[in-house]
């Protein structure tokens, strides 16, 4: 006889099951063509970092997609008393009455009937189209806004491309209940039901796969949404989005108040996520717990200091990362609404020479007035999402009496083709690229194989007068002679700074450091000296290398903001031979930094 009982109890999931199979699987095993081995190296390379959870998360999405034809509403019911107390940061107009200019590039629609696929423009244009931000905007109407909102809702059935991606979903919802709560017109009922069912099908499409800034995003939303209504759905959106933003606080911001995906904008992008949630609570005390509303309190001013720290002497942002101009409110802007929010103080300029230490982000800063270094030496980001990283480890942006001389290239897209692959590459940054080869490798539109570790990262000041840099990563160590990069940069008041690149492994390799300059100045080489000038044909900063490198100049291109580009020039400092070997350069401060041109107002 035989007896049958339950089956065995598995001990790993199909997740966990994946994983270690993908982190154990050997593609040099495989016989297959040099290209196809190539792209299966980047797969698996870039596989392997993925958390278990959000391979559970992708099987889960593929095997069990989201029923798209139809969610049922009952009674709607609304909280009462919700209040906004002061509203997020403004942004610019996005244009004329139905006329939108999003990432530089403008499309218009006539007879008030808006084209939301909008096939012909980028992907993330229309995502923007689609997030609402313009109800914000004192320039358009409240009855264009109404208008927009019901063609929105007539035209946009429920799973429709890039109108419903959760993403989309959750920025949209988030400012559709701003407008409602502050908007004196009357709330329409098909606006209402409309944000509930975009709350039940955002309840069942969070983008756990993801995770970063997108998680947050829909917690966010969640949240919103869950104290706009009331009943059972609304407490359930309420306590899932309270969960969320509770452990994303702790996941996503880092010890030194930096965002963990090391992106200055999505670091100021979050922040106002967070604002805007204890904006919303202070209109509906039963939110957040008061325990919960000290500790957001907390982590938001350290945000709030760690983004005054790392903004040049322009106010604005580094760009490193996948930061770009004009997408985050300005840094001034999210500071005084932290103020009205979180009572934060802004914290005074420095006027003598101090140093900045954000160890767990991986930024230091040396600042001497209004001339400042940001040097980035941190990880890509998260190793389960990095996204939004470059290649750019110990790069640097480089201030004079204010201005930005020595930049990070930007960020012009998220559309694949040879801007956004010459973007995240190491070739647009201010470092060293060894052998043409990406210190990480970033491939694709969001993605990262093998990429660079920071080895250690520290920064000294030495008296009144001195400051010291010091880092190195491993990300060269995949190529032959297993090489590493290591940086000192030495500060001497006022305006000396001593570059020390050494390269420490085996063989014979070409080394190149590159340095990125404003296209407002003019780059000339002098002999073995190279020269930033004004437009009156002056030096204001003189780069003076050791007799080890040849130098040349070759073009490059400045992206500020999404979907502009201005072209630059790039001094390249070209060792080739053995290795160990130690390169240095010697950068001096001279005289008025006024730009030579005009062409480039960022």
């Amino acid at each position: 006889m035989t007896l049958l009982g339950r089956a065995p109890q598995a001990r790993f999931s199909i997740a966990e099951l994946l994983k270690r199979h993908i982190i154990a699987f050997d593609v040099n095993s495989l016989d297959l063509p040099v290209p196809i081995m190539k792209r299966l190296l980047l797969y698996a390379n870039t596989l392997r970092h993925l958390r278990t959870s959000q391979i559970s998360a992708l099987i889960r999405k593929r095997l069990l997609p989201t029923a798209t034809r139809s969610l049922h509403v009952n009674d709607v019911q609304l909280r009462a008393g919700i209040g906004l107390s002061s509203s997020a940061c403004r942004t610019l107009s996005t244009g004329r009455a139905y006329t939108f200019r999003f990432l530089n590039c403008e499309k218009g629609f006539s007879n008030a009937r808006v084209d939301w696929e909008s096939a012909d423009m980028p992907k993330l244009w229309r995502y923007n189209l689609h997030y609402f931000d313009y109800l914000s905007e004192p320039g358009r109407s409240h009855d264009e806004k109404a208008a927009l909102i019901s063609d929105w809702i007539e035209h946009n059935s429920l799973g429709a491309p890039d109108a419903w991606e959760p993403y989309t979903l959750s920025l949209r919802m988030v400012n559709w209940i701003k407008f409602f709560v502050e908007t004196k017109m009357t709330i329409r009922e098909e606006w209402v039901r409309s944000l509930y069912i975009q709350g039940l099908w955002l309840e069942h499409n969070i983008e756990d796969h993801l995770l970063a800034n997108h998680y947050l995003k829909n917690g966010v939303a969640l949240f919103f949404v869950g104290v706009y209504f009331k009943g059972a759905d609304a407490d359930r959106w309420l306590a899932r989005g309270r969960q969320i933003l509770a452990e994303q606080l702790d996941e996503q911001f880092l010890p030194d108040g930096g965002h963990y995906e090391r992106s200055p904008m999505y670091h100021a992008i979050s922040l106002v996520d967070y604002l805007d949630v204890l904006n919303l609570m202070k209109g509906s005390r039963e939110a957040l717990t008061f325990d919960e509303q000290g500790r957001f309190t907390g982590r938001v001013e350290e945000a709030l200091t760690f983004l005054e720290d790392v903004c040049l002497p322009d106010g604005n942002i580094p760009l490193f990362n996948d930061a770009a101009f004009g997408i985050a409110p300005l840094p001034e802007q999210i500071v005084a609404y932290g103020n009205r929010i979180a009572n934060y103080r802004c914290r005074p300029v420095p006027k003598h020479l101090t140093v900045t230490d954000k160890p767990h982000t991986g930024y230091y800063v040396i600042r001497d007035r209004s001339d400042m270094m940001v040097i980035d030496c941190g990880a890509v980001g998260p190793d389960y999402q990095p996204g939004h990283a470059h290649a750019d480890t110990l790069s640097f942006e480089l201030a004079l009496n204010g201005h930005r001389i020595i930049v990070d290239s930007g960020v012009y897209d998220y559309e694949p083709g040879r801007r956004r692959t010459y973007a995240r590459s190491t070739r647009a940054h201010n470092t060293l690229c060894i052998d043409q080869q990406d210190q990480s490798e970033t491939w694709g539109v969001f993605r990262v194989a093998r990429r660079a570790y920071p080895i250690y990262g520290r920064i000294t000041e030495d008296g009144e007068h001195r400051a010291t840099f010091e880092g190195a990563h491993n990300g060269y160590a995949r190529l032959p002679g297993r090489l590493t990069h290591s940086r000192m940069i030495e500060y001497l008041s006022p305006g000396e700074w001593t570059v020390r690149d050494t390269v420490n492994g085996e063989g014979v390799h070409t080394i190149e450091s590159l340095l990125h300059i404003h296209p407002n100045y003019r780059l000339l080489l002098v002999g073995q000296c190279a020269e930033i000038r004004n437009d009156r044909g002056n030096a204001i900063l003189v780069i003076a290398p050791t007799p080890n490198v040849a130098l040349s100049i070759e073009p490059g291109w400045y992206f500020p903001e999404f979907g502009l580009e201005y072209p630059n020039s790039t001094l390249v400092m070209t060792y080739r031979g053995t290795v160990p070997v130690t390169i240095i350069y010697r950068m001096t401060k001279t005289g008025s930094t006024r730009p030579c041109f005009a062409g480039c107002p960022l």
